[in-house]
């Protein structure tokens, strides 16, 4: 009887730390459809080379979304730190996937965008942005950042590339990869 109400316990406790959300509330001013704690909506994500994967597929890893445009001056700034900071630290983890999702440009041109950045994650394609406005409403600016957790719910999302919020998306990343 103890070691049942023990693993009903333990079960409790686990699913409540699984769905911890990492932030109070989003600022209306962010812009997002999508809110803490809602499970990822399910799109197929496409890169220049014809791979093909959908969040579902992506279930039980750590996601990070990064949306993107090649004219997009402060993702330029931003991306090299997801390439330092984030994919350099866990490319080799097995439990984590980063995708930038560049809104509404060509394959040519994404993949031109790729190389003058020098990032070494994903850049799929969004060409019609139906990926964005999933997440984002009409006219919201494009830098952002989104971090699903093994269960597919949304715990985290930035706007523009602020350093202290960076900060603690690494951290939550960081945390999420060690449950």
């Amino acid at each position: 009887m103890k070691t049942q109400l023990l693993s009903i316990l333990l079960l409790v406790f686990s699913t409540l730390l699984s769905a911890q959300n990492y932030q109070e509330k989003i600022p209306e001013s962010y812009a997002y459809r999508v809110e803490l704690g809602q499970t990822v909506p399910d799109f197929t994500l496409e890169l220049p080379n014809g791979t093909k994967t959908t969040m579902q597929e992506l279930r039980g890893k750590v996601v990070m979304l990064q949306f993107t445009a090649s004219w997009c001056s402060v993702c330029r700034k931003e991306m090299p730190h997801i390439e330092n900071d984030i994919w350099q630290k866990h490319s080799g983890n097995a439990g984590f996937a980063l995708y930038g999702i560049d809104l509404k440009e060509d394959k040519e041109t994404v993949i031109d965008f790729q190389k003058k950045t020098k990032v070494t994650y994903p850049l799929a394609l969004d060409l019609d942005g139906k990926i964005f406005y999933t997440f984002a409403q009409e006219n919201a600016g494009i830098t952002r950042n989104v971090i699903i957790n093994r269960e597919g719910k949304i715990v985290f999302m930035t706007r523009l590339f602020k350093k202290e919020e960076f900060e603690k998306m690494k951290t939550v990343i960081d945390e999420l990869l060690e449950e």
